[in-house]
């Protein structure tokens, strides 16, 4: 094959893994979504140690074991970090439907406050 060729190859690659990377995040926004909901840790270090155990059975090179978990360790912060914000919205979420369900019953609205 010529560079070009393999450039080519290398670029479709990226589209594959962008797509799956993408696929991935979602997954984890749900979970992100079900750890909120079930008031479950965002940070799990036992499942981190599944997941980097997993990857170096399936890694049948040329990337060396370490490398690729270098790779997964980042890939697993940008998950928690959506993980994160996940549990974050759902948390605005809540306190909205609170001031909003206090509004309703009278409550003073946090803007105003009990001024006297």
């Amino acid at each position: 094959m010529t560079i070009e060729e393999l450039r080519n190859r290398i670029d479709v690659l990226d589209r594959q893994l962008v797509e799956l990377l993408n696929e991935r995040a979602r997954a984890a926004q749900m979970v992100g979504y079900l750890k909120a909901s079930t008031a479950l840790p965002v940070y799990e270090p036992n499942r981190e140690k599944i997941v980097y155990a997993n990857v170096r059975a399936a890694n049948k090179g040329p990337l060396p074991d370490m490398e690729l978990t270098h790779i997964y360790e980042r890939i697993i912060d940008v998950m928690r970090a959506l993980q994160r914000n996940e549990l974050a919205s759902e948390r605005n979420a809540r306190g909205i439907k609170e001031d909003l369900s206090g509004l309703a019953a009278g409550a003073p609205s946090p803007e105003k406050g009990n001024k006297q």
